[in-house]
């Protein structure tokens, strides 16, 4: 089970959020934008991996997930939904995920487990994109959803920020959630695919 099977939950306390985007003038792809901005500072606070900037972050993940519900119920509100905003949307989507990490391994130093982290998380995503591809929906289950992610980030950032040092097999906390997703992404994306490809033949 994944958060973003709560999806319809968080969607209906979105709407003083949306109310207040229209109010002073945002769009939904402005929404994005700033999400991506968000995700940008939360990387370079990742970077910085001290005590404080991990909380920064972990804030800045927070919000990044909370605006990539709200620029899609904008689009409702402001009857704007186009797939070319949804295609802006996984786009900056993707760098976001990509830049968290990215700060994540190089805070810490571990690059291998940030890229074996990264492409986890990647072709999670690109397994869900592809599967509406094909016609049969959006793909939102599996192990680890994005909203999953975001959360596991944000605790384990706030985690690391209190317990800086290494845990198991001299891997700290930040390490420690490197590696799960390296395992838990690719194994999602598998999950992904063969459900889909038993659904296709």
């Amino acid at each position: 089970m994944t958060l973003d099977r709560f999806r319809p939950l968080a969607d209906r306390a979105l709407g003083p959020f949306v109310t207040a985007a229209d109010a002073v003038g945002l769009s939904p792809n402005g929404v994005s934008v700033i999400a991506f901005v968000v995700a940008v500072l939360a990387g370079g606070a990742f970077y910085a991996a001290s005590s404080l900037a991990y909380v920064v972050g972990a804030v800045c993940v927070f919000l990044n997930g909370w605006l990539d519900l709200v620029d899609g119920a904008l689009a409702r509100e402001q009857e704007v939904a186009s797939d070319a905003g949804d295609f802006l949307d996984h786009v900056l989507d993707r760098y976001a995920d990509i830049v968290i990490i990215a700060g994540l391994a190089a805070g810490v130093g571990r690059y291998g487990l940030g890229f074996a982290a990264v492409t986890g998380v990647v072709m999670t995503s690109y397994l869900g994109t592809q599967i509406q591809a094909v016609g049969l929906g959006r793909a939102y289950g599996g192990l680890v959803g994005r909203a999953d992610r975001l959360a596991l980030v944000g605790l384990a950032t706030v985690v690391g920020a209190v317990v800086p040092g290494p845990l198991v097999a001299g891997l700290s906390v930040i390490g420690l959630l490197l590696a799960f997703f390296a395992v838990v992404g690719h194994l999602t994306a598998l999950q992904r695919f063969w459900g889909a490809w038993s659904d296709l033949t």
